[in-house]
């Protein structure tokens, strides 16, 4: 999802933003072209620190961020200057609820992470507008604003299936914040226990029965909110010709046509809005 550089006009400072994924395994990101949803360079990926302790991460996140800006400013033509990429807006998506860019929840980050403010910190490292929110939430803006769901009236749930099972809720296209329905229970338990990826391996199970705890799931969605589409997204997604032949829910399911590249595109729309919100 790289923009060709070079066949088209770049886009201007107002019409890209920085997003960064922040998962288990690394931090990335990339300029986003707003227009698109196009990378505009190459994906900048660094291991996530362990433990992934708040400040610690966001070290990381801000070398990513140097590294993005490096590429922007320092070709044979500069897709910015300097000053423009400095300005450039960041949303990262977390593994948590957010609110008011305080994190409230770490089901799948250290628990460190419990009330850190985000927003500020983040902000302050970087030195430029941050705008945090729920990674589930931030990859299903990309998926409904550039992907599966581009377009889709009625209510929209996306899926992200990984280390741990995301989910974001879009009504005609706008997003209920927060809503961790992996963590609603089924069968007495946490659900994503049984239906995140990490579960097929932690249970040694085939992808027949992985699959079978996962569509008791959707029946369950089914049941409580009547959606008009699933979307599958997450890691989960690139492995979906194991499974899909065994989901019997009647709502249609897609596969997330952004994948991994969603929490970034999707963090850049994070930081557009919230910059727009601020009137920066």
């Amino acid at each position: 999802m790289r923009a060709e550089l070079g066949t088209a006009a770049p886009p201007s400072r107002g019409e890209m933003a920085i997003g960064i994924d922040f998962g288990a395994s690394a931090v990335k990101g990339a300029a986003v072209d707003l227009r698109t949803g196009q990378f505009v360079g190459d994906r900048v990926r660094i291991l996530t620190p362990q433990p992934s302790l708040p400040r610690e991460v966001v070290k990381v996140m801000g070398t990513v961020v140097d590294r993005i800006v490096e590429q922007l400013t320092t070709r044979a033509e500069p897709v910015l200057s300097a000053a423009d990429a400095a300005a450039l807006p960041v949303g990262v998506g977390i593994p948590s609820v957010t609110r008011g860019g305080v994190v409230l929840t770490a089901a799948n980050i250290d628990t460190s992470w419990i009330g850190f403010p985000a927003e500020r910190e983040m902000s302050l490292a970087m030195g430029r507008p941050v705008v945090v929110g729920n990674d589930a939430d931030v990859a299903g803006l990309a998926e409904v604003r550039f992907g599966a769901g581009r377009g889709q009236r009625g209510t929209t749930i996306v899926l992200t299936i990984g280390t741990g099972m995301g989910t974001a809720l879009f009504v005609n296209g706008r997003l209920l914040p927060n809503t961790e329905l992996g963590h609603i229970e089924m069968k007495n338990r946490d659900a994503e226990e049984r239906v995140a990826e990490s579960a097929r391996s932690r249970l040694n199970l085939s992808w027949k029965d992985w699959a079978a705890g996962f569509d008791d799931y959707l029946h369950l969605l089914e049941r409580l909110f009547w959606p008009d589409l699933f979307i599958l997204g997450g890691g989960g997604s690139k492995r979906s010709d194991n499974y899909m032949q065994y989901l019997t829910v009647k709502t249609p399911v897609v596969i997330a046509t952004l994948k991994n590249n969603a929490g970034i595109a999707g963090g850049a729309l994070l930081a557009r809005d919230g910059a727009a919100a601020s009137g920066e």
